[in-house]
């Protein structure tokens, strides 16, 4: 939900940490800060509302000024975004700043127990509360020594936090610790680096440390890396891993957003989800993770499929997916819905979780809920060693690369090829593909990578001249009907997200059943119409919509007469089967929403009020 990032070494920490906070920014962007330890004077704090930019006009005074600092960019959770709420925060005595990703639940009642000793709080977050905290345990016992002193608060606050922690007279130490929001260490040449993701130290170092969840670490140059459980302090040896992660992975590219070049990434993407997986010529479906649990999963009585935001949309089509092929019953969940409604769980039940990042707080709560009652959970996910791929019985990463548009487009297709594959595999097993019908798909699922291709270059310039349009549109409806009915609610989120103009998806058939009151002149509607499925139905839908001049923009497949000649606008797209055709039908939805935003001169990348990894409820 926010960026964190620290250094401790030999290079100018002001510039290791400006640059962290640049690749973190999608993580947090209402306001940003930095705080740099020089040896022999107190801290040097800059911070306010706005994006790393702001953080940079009002701070550049301090280049060159320090080896030790940490950053932060902002999600606001507790207190508006403003100057005096931007991290870091210092304690009363000045002498001690902490950087937070997270909420810390029991704030009220310890601002009260603080209060009433004598502190005083310049701003509303519950950060500021935290490091006061910390402060107070020091001050009681003067014995105690910082990194203890942030244990002992630590076990007294509860809710969920990525943090870093700096003390004046601990000069050149970091403490960082986490509970539910990941935060990660570089290990480098005589230097270390702290960050919320790897993104901000892949080009000093191929080496990292995870914090694992309820664990913290103490870094500094003399020392090295001393990581400790937070409950009991109990010494763990750190486990080091090698970075896959590539400088390139995390650039533009030359593209104008990272969002455009993530859509065009999706032949890649797909690719990578499949390969290595989908064998045709030798007809087979190869997944470890479903492979070694094949007789746990396919004779689930039930299986619930948890998600938010665009994955739960992936969920939906999984839904379609399973039941079709594998004959299970399927139920698809919004995480934070889920875990408070006392679902009925029970020990042959199956329960596939899907986030981007791996760190979806509503996600992670109702995996442990699902847990605890013996369920068995998979998931599927973008980042390697996330908290869901950790926590989870099995899984199956989706290889889309690093996704940095907050929008999510190719981890959403990606995840769609993993569903896919789990759904066709289950079916063979399952003996409700004939070995006929499993080629038949196999070899089309195959051949999607290069159908987005396609799709990329002929209805890249298309889009774009439709979507001046729509550039001034209030409203727009998304209508599909069976797979397509989910990527019609992916594509009205899709616009929504990036140009804030109001958009909605339907069930085609559902039109009749009340959107059809908002239909005139001045209401586009994107109607997904492939010749695979209810075709005929869809060509009513239209007649519908037009006999109350509505204005239609068609995704159709090459050669359609029915509906393009009825339709304002078309966008044509290869046929493939139905259950297939979400993948190749999301990519011109995004194309459109992209491009719409961009004419409206909105953010597209960092939209308002929105942030990548959502690691709080």
């Amino acid at each position: 939900m926010c960026g964190i990032v620290g250094y401790t070494g030999f290079q100018d920490a002001y510039e290791v940490v400006i640059n962290g906070l640049r690749r973190l920014e999608y993580r947090g962007y209402d306001s940003a800060g930095i705080v740099l330890d020089k040896e022999n004077s107190s801290f040097e704090v800059a911070k306010t509302k706005g994006k790393v930019d702001d953080l940079v006009a009002i701070s550049e005074n301090l280049v060159g000024k320090s080896h030790v600092g940490m950053g932060h960019t902002r999600w606001a959770t507790h207190g508006v975004p403003s100057d005096r709420n931007s991290h870091p925060h210092l304690s009363n005595n000045g002498k001690i700043a902490l950087v937070h990703n997270g909420i810390i639940e029991n704030y009220d009642t310890i601002k009260i127990m603080l209060t009433e000793k004598g502190f005083t709080f310049k701003s509303e977050t519950d950060t500021e509360i935290l490091v006061n905290l910390i402060q107070y345990f020091m001050d009681i016992d003067s014995s105690l020594d910082f990194p203890t002193a942030v244990r002992f608060a630590l076990n007294e606050v509860y809710g969920a936090y990525a943090i870093t922690v700096m003390h004046d007279d601990f000069p050149g130490v970091l403490v960082v610790a986490r509970l539910g929001s990941p935060l990660a260490i570089g290990l480098g040449n005589n230097e270390y680096f702290i960050a919320s993701d790897a993104s901000p130290f892949v080009e000093f170092t191929k080496e990292a440390v995870y914090l694992e969840e309820g664990h913290m670490a103490t870094i500094s140059l003399e020392k090295g890396v001393d990581i400790r459980t937070i409950k009991d302090n109990e010494k763990i040896v750190p486990h080091v891993q090698e970075l896959k992660l590539s400088l390139e992975q995390i650039e533009k590219g030359g593209y104008e957003h990272f969002m455009l070049k993530e859509i065009f990434e999706q032949p890649k993407s797909i690719h990578d989800t499949l390969r290595g997986r989908l064998l045709v010529d030798e007809g087979i479906i190869k997944m470890a993770g479903i492979w070694d649990h094949l007789d746990r999963i396919s004779q689930a009585q039930k299986i619930t499929i948890i998600a938010c935001g665009t994955s739960w949309h992936a969920g939906l089509i999984g839904e379609y997916l399973i039941e079709e092929f594998a004959r299970i019953p399927v139920e698809v969940e919004y995480a934070s819905e889920f875990r408070y409604r006392n679902p009925i769980i029970n020990e042959n039940d199956v329960v596939i979780a899907i986030s981007q990042s791996g760190e979806t707080a509503d996600t992670m709560a109702a995996i442990k809920m699902a847990k605890e009652k013996g369920a068995f959970i998979y998931g599927i996910c973008n980042v390697v060693d996330s908290s869901i791929a950790r926590v989870t019985d099995a899984g199956s990463y989706t290889h889309a690369g690093p996704e940095i548009g907050v929008a999510s487009t190719k981890a959403f297709t990606a995840q769609l090829t993993i569903l896919s594959l789990i759904a066709i595999k289950l079916g063979k097993h399952k003996g409700h593909l004939s070995n006929q019908e499993f080629m038949r798909l196999i070899t089309e699922l195959d051949a999607l990578p290069k159908k987005v291709e396609e799709v990329l270059a002929t209805t890249n310039d298309i889009t774009k001249e439709i979507a001046k349009n729509f550039v001034d549109a209030q409203n727009f409806l998304y209508l599909g009907r069976g797979y397509n009915f989910p990527a019609a609610l992916e594509g009205a989120l899709k616009l929504k997200e990036i140009s804030y103009i109001h958009a909605e998806g339907y069930p085609a058939a559902e039109m009749k059943h009340g959107p059809i009151a908002l239909i005139d002149e001045n209401m586009p509607i994107v109607i997904i119409a492939p010749k695979q499925g209810h075709y005929d139905k869809i060509v009513s839908n239209v007649q519908e919509i037009k006999a109350r001049k509505g204005k239609v923009i068609a995704l159709v497949n090459k050669g359609d007469t029915q509906v393009s000649a009825m339709a304002d606008h078309i966008i044509e797209f290869p046929e493939t089967s139905e259950c297939f055709s979400p993948i190749i039908a999301s990519v011109p939805l995004q194309l459109l929403a992209y491009y719409i935003a961009v004419f409206r001169g909105a953010n597209v990348d960092q939209p308002r009020n929105l942030a990548k990894s959502v690691t709080v409820e």
